[in-house]
């Protein structure tokens, strides 16, 4: 029986009733033949059976987001606040949820919470939307009695640091696209429109200017490599991506040296505190001990060289130092941070010091993403026209020059 379910479809069906009356209609069955069947006991001469098409578009086509786990943690935590049972809570938000994946998600979540599991080891059964960070502190909620307030904590968590993925992917989309725009454009123009020119002042009979030539130049490599320069334009970027997935020093090559860009590095090195003191916060409110939250944290930083630096200062605490002076010997945060954390751990509220810190670098993003945009905007307009007009120039010098000589 359970096979046979597992193997139902739906078909679509016409046939004729004992009047001759033309009927349709939908039915579930293994095979069409079962489906035949079933119609001749029920009295409809069966014409046509055809097994059902899946929609082109369907709901729950697209993949589950973080975006999605973050509004299912919110849903969970507000149907908690309202006094509704886990079981059922989930039963709500599952049937309601749009993207059929994570509606599916959720109830296998359902079923093993409602088999006696705990909601931490049925999260932890899907690492893949689950991370460890979730994971503990959904498990320090439950060991507490507090499961409420930490969903709600986690909710927050993941709104804000989403929030601060999107305006970094935000900053770094639009000169990414402008730059394979004109890339195009040049190619475009190398390939096709300068040879044409090239073929045209080759009745001149005079001397091309040097910069005429230079480009020139560039436009037979273009045409002569194109199989090589479009392949490496696109390759290189996509292998340093998966070295840097993959080895630990590429990683920790590029990302200290993205730290030290102009105007991105500090994006990024602000991005990386408000991360850290956003996890460790939410960690340290949901009364995850600090020696096993460092590791959750470091994992968060979104950057290895504060990984590293965080997984190091894991060690130090474990053997009694405190975390301002871990923080300090780092060297990786400002003197602000690490006042703002020694007052906390001399007041007891080092939750709310790590959570101001947390706000007051994301607004540091915010601002200075908002800042970047402005910037980037009349830099990369002149960068294109100086590169496009150069191109013209280049082409126009030696008409200029005959009109001079005649």
């Amino acid at each position: 029986m359970a096979e046979a379910a597992a193997k139902a479809m739906m078909f679509q069906w016409e046939g004729l009733d004992s009047q001759g009356k033309r009927l349709k209609g939908e039915m579930s069955g293994i095979s069409d033949t079962t489906i035949k069947a079933t119609l001749r006991r029920q009295g409809i001469n069966p014409l046509k059976v055809r097994k059902k098409p899946k929609p082109l578009l369907s709901r729950g086509s697209r993949s589950i987001s973080p975006k999605d786990i973050a509004i299912f943690s919110r849903q969970l935590a507000t149907m908690m606040s309202a006094g509704v049972p886990l079981v059922q809570s989930f039963e709500i938000v599952g049937r309601g949820h749009e993207n059929k994946k994570m509606q599916d998600l959720i109830l296998d979540i359902k079923n093993h919470v409602e088999s006696g599991g705990s909601l931490a080891e049925a999260l932890g059964k899907h690492p893949k939307y689950f991370d460890e960070l979730y994971v503990n502190l959904v498990t320090a909620g439950e060991h507490a009695g507090v499961l409420e307030s930490v969903l709600h904590k986690i909710a927050t968590y993941l709104e804000k640091m989403e929030a601060l993925k999107s305006k970094i992917k935000g900053a770094l989309f639009y000169p990414t696209a402008v730059i394979v725009v004109a890339f195009i454009i040049t190619s475009i123009l190398m390939i096709f429109v300068i040879p044409q020119f090239e073929s045209l002042f080759k009745g001149f009979g005079a001397d091309l200017p040097a910069f005429t030539k230079f480009v020139m130049g560039i436009s037979n490599a273009f045409r002569e490599k194109w199989y090589i320069i479009f392949p490496a334009v696109i390759g290189i970027p996509v292998g340093i991506w998966m070295l840097k997935k993959r080895s630990l020093k590429v990683a920790h090559f590029f990302d200290r040296l993205s730290l030290r860009l102009p105007v991105v590095g500090p994006i990024l090195e602000k991005s990386a505190i408000a991360r850290f003191a956003r996890t460790l916060s939410t960690m340290f409110a949901a009364g995850t001990p600090l020696v096993e939250a460092m590791t959750s944290v470091a994992g968060a930083c979104g950057n290895v060289v504060y990984r590293d630096a965080t997984l190091k200062m894991r060690d130090e605490i474990s053997t009694g130092t405190q975390l301002q002076v871990a923080m300090r010997e780092s060297q990786l945060f400002p003197n602000m941070v690490v006042q703002m954390v020694a007052i906390g751990e001399e007041s007891g509220s080092l939750d709310s010091m790590l959570g101001k810190v947390a706000d007051w670098y994301e607004q540091e993003v915010d601002d200075a993403v908002e800042a970047l945009t402005s910037l980037l905007e009349p830099l990369i307009m002149s960068v294109l026209g100086v590169l496009i007009g150069g191109l013209v120039i280049a082409m126009y010098l030696p008409i200029f020059k005959m009109g001079q000589a005649i």
